[in-house]
């Protein structure tokens, strides 16, 4: 009896210590970098190893412990554009940079979050809706609803992409209700008639089930891209809050419901400048029970924005869903900053889930588009004369983030004491963890602490920097 209190006692003793004790042994820190000027690109740097310093020296405090918004990762839009370009290189070609963007083996992207258009953007050859009729007659039983323009090149290409990475999802965005629904008659300017709510909603989820019957599940949906602008030479709708209040929650919602969709309705798809628009539509309690999030475009206002709306119903989902870089903007180092700064680092610390530049891909004369925007420019330029491939400043943008930070990872804690460098961190379901760092200013090596050991990284400023810890010991 006294022997076997002992052995229970000695259990007791070893257990308690292995509970208080954790052995924090060091591990090294991989690290990417790119340069201002572009000599390194997303290029691996020695391993860091840590060093002999208190916690007073960290100029960033990483706690993987503080848990946030769990991601979906980074991505650009699956344009008519794109997939024509990327269809139309040689097989072996195709292949090679679609496993490029979509796998991470190898060193490749990983992007996990696309977007596609429901019917024509400007990154279309032509302007077409999926239920255009002779005559522009109205159609309520949409008996001319035909997604066969997707069929050719986008599609195939999404079905490609999510052989390559089963973790990609998938959002749409319509720029145009057909023109018959609308008051313009036309494609191009107007607002969506009222009486043809209903058979809108059911629109929308037509192409849902058509997509998925083609072999892409579709996860989320905006009623309109951009619904507060009319564009006067592509497709293009105004929407504005109330209407669209009344569409989801009277119309899109109950519609998606009673067909047993599961795919999540977004508010907004604007930019930056109103959030008091996405406000009224949560603010609507019919709408607010349909709308699982807000999409967001960064060309007016500022990232902040997304934190009221977050903080105001918390409930909901922030997403970043589209930004073109283009020739207004050439220099590598300033769109290099401002997009990691806006797009990587500031979308998520603003709570966004995952973030999306535009065009995937353009050719050298940023097309193929029908009016719109003609000179911006794609994550990579495909010259289709010669099949030649070049990886524009967008594509190290993403990389520093798509490539590390894994679909199902969680936002951490990361304070900052040094005013020169813009951050954000994440904790893998892997359990690595992930650091992206813009170094705006300063030269000096940043000092980061983690698990209690302290790591310093020589940043050039300007640069922007990936580092990545293994899962620590104790916790494998």
């Amino acid at each position: 009896m006294k022997s076997r209190l002992s052995a229970v006692l000695a259990v007791m003793v070893i257990t308690s210590g292995c509970a208080t004790v954790q052995p924090k042994r060091p591990v090294s820190a991989q690290m990417w970098l790119t340069t201002a000027d572009g000599n390194q690109k997303l290029a691996p740097q020695p391993a860091l190893t840590a060093v002999a310093a208190g916690p007073a020296a960290a100029a960033i405090f990483l706690d993987p412990n503080q848990r946030f918004q769990q991601m979906q990762g980074f991505g650009a839009a699956m344009t008519d554009a794109s997939a024509e370009l990327l269809s139309k290189l040689a097989p072996g070609k195709r292949r090679a940079i679609m496993t490029e963007l979509f796998s991470r083996k190898n060193g490749g992207l990983g992007l996990s979050f696309t977007r596609l258009t429901v019917g024509a953007s400007d990154f279309s050859r032509t302007h077409y809706s999926y239920d255009d009729t002779p005559s522009n007659v109205p159609d309520v039983e949409l008996r001319y609803f035909s997604i066969e323009p997707a069929r050719k090149y986008v599609l195939p290409r999404i079905r490609e992409a999510l052989a390559i990475n089963p973790d990609l999802k998938v959002m749409i965005s319509p720029w145009s209700a057909p023109a018959w629904m609308k008051t313009s008659r036309s494609l191009i300017k107007g607002q969506l008639v009222a009486e043809y709510y209903a058979v809108f909603a059911r629109y929308l989820a037509r192409t849902v089930e058509a997509f998925a019957s083609g072999g892409v599940p579709v996860a989320m949906l905006t009623i309109q891209n951009e619904p507060d602008f009319e564009p006067d030479s592509y497709p293009g709708m105004r929407v504005n809050s109330p209407e669209r209040a009344v569409i989801i929650g009277r119309f899109v919602g109950p519609e998606f419901k009673a067909r047993g969709l599961k795919t999540e309705i977004l508010d907004y798809d604007h930019n930056w400048d109103n959030p008091e628009m996405p406000l009224a539509v949560l603010s609507d309690p019919a709408a607010r029970g349909f709308v699982a999030g807000v999409a967001w475009h960064c060309y007016e206002g500022d990232v902040p924005a997304q934190s009221p709306v977050h903080d105001a119903f918390p409930d909901k989902d922030a997403w970043e869903t589209e930004c073109s870089g283009g020739e207004w903007s050439p220099k590598f180092d300033e769109v290099l900053g401002w997009m990691t700064d806006k797009l990587i680092i500031g979308a998520t610390n603003n709570w966004a889930r995952g973030s999306l530049l535009w065009n995937l891909a353009l050719d050298p004369a940023h097309g193929p588009h029908q009016g719109g925007c003609g000179d911006c420019r794609g994550v990579v330029t495909i010259d289709p004369a010669t099949g030649a491939i070049t990886r524009n400043v967008e594509y190290y943008v993403l990389g520093h983030a798509s490539r590390f930070v894994l679909p199902g990872a969680f936002r951490i804690g990361a304070t900052v004491h040094d005013q020169g460098i813009e951050l954000t961190a994440f904790l893998n379901p892997d359990g690595s963890r992930v650091a992206v760092l813009h170094r705006k200013s300063g030269d000096d090596p940043v000092t980061i602490l983690i698990d209690g050991q302290l790591y310093s990284a020589a940043l050039p400023k300007g640069s922007v920097a990936t580092l990545r810890w293994p899962a620590p010991s104790w916790r494998q």
